[in-house]
């Protein structure tokens, strides 16, 4: 990533870019987070399903429930793709809602508590691709759920490529990820963010606090520099707007 996006607008647009230069490397299940508090995911959606036109009614649209999916049937009435929930049914009703004719799925805000559905579903798509998007597979409100659950979360989770990857640390740096780049520490330095850091894989919260630690500037100087407004800032008004 040569810079951090400037609006949540712009953090989508990349994210678009990513997905398909992974879905053009052979990439099959893949995830966009985008980590900001309060984000309503519906506004996200809409402006990500561009990506998705060449498809039409191939694509597929999963919400985590009906009430979600019956909201999204009715803003999107026109499209022509299809809108179903995960469900919590028997396996034979998940088995119904893929069909052979489906060409790419998308997941909208899948949580932990659907991973199991999930699992069922993606056996039944194969090796299609599908596209989560801010699902939230990894909740820590649902760590007590037993140590067999947490395998299969675990299990699950590994089988996904983190494709695009945006979460403001504080106001002052953040961490990202844009396919097929390397995992980023950006930090706010003099008025200017800075990539204080490339990684492999995604540095753990201790790695992510040395990294930063090390990255603050050692210097300091009577003059104050005039600060750029934060970018995170300009996010949060951003959506802000966007659930207004």
């Amino acid at each position: 990533m040569s810079e951090l996006p400037n609006s949540l607008e712009d953090a989508i647009a990349q994210s678009r870019v990513a997905v398909q230069a992974a879905l053009a490397d052979g990439c099959t299940r893949l995830q966009v987070e985008f980590l900001f508090p309060e984000l309503k995911y519906m506004p996200v959606a809409e402006q990500f399903l561009p990506l998705f036109t060449e498809y039409g009614s191939r694509l597929k649209i999963f919400f985590a429930d009906a009430g979600a999916a019956a909201l999204a049937r009715r803003n999107w009435a026109d499209a022509p793709f299809q809108i179903l929930d995960i469900g919590t049914g028997r396996a034979a009703s998940l088995q119904t809602k893929i069909q052979p004719e489906d060409e790419i799925f998308l997941f909208i805000a899948p949580t932990s508590v659907e991973v199991p559905q999930l699992e069922k579903l993606c056996e039944e798509i194969g090796d299609r691709p599908v596209v989560f998007l801010n699902p939230r597979l990894e909740d820590s409100g649902v760590v007590g759920i037993g140590y067999a659950a947490r395998q299969t979360r675990q299990r699950f989770t590994n089988t996904i490529e983190s494709c695009y990857y945006l979460r403001p640390i504080d106001d002052q740096s953040a961490l990202c990820r844009c396919y097929p780049g390397q995992w980023e520490v950006w930090l706010e330095i003099n008025g200017e963010y800075q990539r204080i850091a490339e990684l492999p894989t995604k540095p753990s919260g201790d790695e992510l606090d040395l990294i930063l630690l090390k990255g603050q500037p050692q210097t300091t100087t009577d003059a104050t520099p005039q600060r750029k407004p934060s970018v995170f800032k300009s996010l949060q008004r951003f959506l802000k707007a966007l659930s207004s």
